[in-house]
């Protein structure tokens, strides 16, 4: 539940950023690519479903910290992206060893995929078909796409919380602040 007024901003509404709605996509696909397509003990599985976790994971955490630490909001956000970048370099990697073809940013599948990843409301819901049905290199492919969507919102959203930070500071200086203007208001009373 986010928090209203007082020295705590309003926070922890992570649900309703686009970056979260996106790396909950890809962690569902991941989780349900590595089923289909690797086989059981590849200590692949672990790696992507975990960066995949992480990448969605860290965006929550970020967005609960955000009240009392601006920082650690940051930092949290930063991690969310570094997770799903190594998730992106190991689709890339499945797709190169069994000679796979990556779809260039501008062919007709990736904008397809692009078009419907952008479009309000987007869940695992309008990927599922393509992800229970098509053949590994398509789903890999998929994946990038909304994983290169994720990151480039993830690196807006950094850029987003540096400039917040730089302009009205963390919790401390609003805490600094409210002393501030309570003692100045408590000596006017006098």
């Amino acid at each position: 539940m986010a928090q209203t007024e007082g020295l705590l901003p309003a926070y922890g509404n992570y649900r309703e950023l686009k970056s979260f709605q996106k790396a909950e996509i890809v962690y569902d696909i991941t989780y349900r690519f590595c089923g289909r397509f690797l086989k059981k003990g590849d200590r692949t599985i672990d790696q992507m479903v975990q960066a995949a976790r992480s990448g969605k994971q860290n965006i929550v955490e970020g967005s609960k910290a955000s009240g009392t630490s601006k920082e650690m909001e940051i930092k949290l956000t930063n991690v969310a992206r570094a997770s799903l970048e190594e998730l992106l370099a190991d689709y890339e990697d499945f797709l190169r060893v069994r000679d796979g073809v990556i779809w260039a940013k501008e062919s007709k599948e990736a904008q397809y995929v692009r078009k419907l990843g952008a479009k309000a409301g987007v869940n695992f819901e309008n990927f599922r078909e393509f992800v229970e049905t098509r053949p590994a290199e398509v789903v890999a492919n998929i994946a990038l796409c909304l994983i290169h969507q994720a990151n480039y919102l993830l690196d807006q959203q950094v850029r987003q919380l540096e400039e917040s930070f730089l302009k009205e500071g963390g919790l401390r200086e609003r805490m600094t602040k409210a002393r501030l203007e309570s003692r100045r208001r408590g000596e006017s009373m006098r």
